[in-house]
């Protein structure tokens, strides 16, 4: 009993000692702390690091390292010392230890102190008000009506803090967004000007002497009053001197593949002739297989067109190969029907002719024979 109540005593009296007059822990006995160092050499390492007392160990890490990098004698620079690196290294450890025994000292103090709280007389707990004030029931109760009056009107600063913040936060993307239309703005006044700048220059080196329309006002190329004659004039400027748009280019292209396809196409429908007999068949089959992924290719292209042209009435359908290929059949077989009939004018034409004049044909085949 006498021992417990002696430690009691020591312990609370031991966390009535204020933190700033409490460095170590609670000491008995002939027993002292080994690896105490003193202040001046605590203060002298944290000057070697170029630090400050209370910093963070990144701060600490971050140090040493750029010191190391400058006196380390394997480093290769010019500022290599040895014996300040190894000034360097003995300060980086008493600073660790340093921070080490501060931490373990304020652990100490929070375990001390909810020990101390937790045997605080039980009448305690049962005090209200959030423990503010002091005095009788009645006076403590001022006081925390004041107090919760004080807390209101501090978060009530701190959200008018914060909604000022976010304004001004609005404010400052608003100026960013502002300063970059400008730079846009500046910087196309800078490209109008530079290019003015040039047309003036070759002017006056006589780059446009040799015009054939110099000194002559442009014509008015349209006489539609809906039309702006300017830029009519320049896109009359433009497809003279060989510029058009992609679109215009891609329908051009699109519009030539399917004539050259169908031309192809019937072409091979009329040398393969008359009757479908198996060879041909199998020929036939092969050209229209070609066909159809030559068409296939070509819708890809009509695609892309339809994502660039600008108007919608100008985009165009895809072309479908049975279509095509019926329609092939049908020119070809009209094709054939008409050479039938020329062939068989013709032939009507010469029987008529030997009729007439059969004995005199004759004679000059006869000669033509006898000559040869």
């Amino acid at each position: 009993m006498l021992t417990n109540n002696v430690g009691h005593h020591l312990m609370v009296r031991q966390a009535m000692i204020p933190r700033n007059l409490k460095p170590f822990p609670y000491i008995c006995g002939n027993r002292t702390l080994s690896g105490y160092k003193p202040k001046s050499n605590v203060k002298d390492s944290y000057k070697i690091l170029e630090l400050e007392e209370g910093c963070s160990l990144d701060d600490i890490r971050n140090s040493y390292r750029s010191l190391a990098k400058k006196y380390h004698p394997d480093s290769g620079s010019t500022t290599a010392d040895s014996e300040a690196f190894m000034k360097v290294e003995e300060a980086y450890r008493v600073v660790l230890s340093d921070v080490a025994t501060k931490k373990k000292s304020n652990e100490n103090n929070e375990e001390e102190e909810d020990q101390f709280k937790s045997k605080a007389p039980q009448h305690r707990h049962y005090l209200s008000f959030e423990g503010v004030g002091f005095g009788t029931p009645s006076q403590r109760e001022k006081q925390y009506m004041q107090f919760r009056v004080d807390r209101a009107t501090e978060q009530v600063l701190e959200y008018r803090k914060q909604r000022l913040e976010s304004q001004y936060a609005v404010t400052d993307l608003m100026k960013a967004k502002d300063v970059r239309q400008s730079k846009k703005v500046k910087i196309t006044q800078a490209v109008e000007r530079l290019v003015e700048d040039l047309i003036q220059e070759s002017m006056a080196k006589g780059d446009f002497d040799n015009l054939s329309g110099k000194g002559k006002p442009l014509q008015k190329f349209s006489d539609c009053p809906h039309i702006d004659p300017m830029t009519h004039n320049l896109n009359r400027i433009l497809i003279d001197n060989g510029y058009q748009p992609e679109w215009i280019l891609m329908q051009k292209e699109i519009r030539e593949t399917i004539g050259q396809l169908r031309k192809s196409i019937v072409a091979s429908r009329s040398k393969l002739g008359g009757p479908m007999t198996p060879y041909r068949q199998k020929q036939w089959n092969r050209i229209c297989e070609q066909f159809t992924e030559d068409i296939r290719k070509l819708n890809k292209r009509i695609d892309n067109f339809n994502l660039v042209v600008p108007i919608l009435s100008r985009q165009m359908v895809h072309f479908s190969a049975d279509k095509e290929i019926v329609r092939a059949q049908k020119t070809c077989e009209a094709l054939m029907e008409n050479r039938e009939a020329s062939n068989s004018d013709t032939k009507e034409n010469e029987e008529e002719n030997v009729k007439r004049f059969g004995w005199k044909s004759s004679l000059f085949k006869w000669l033509n024979l006898t000559l040869k």
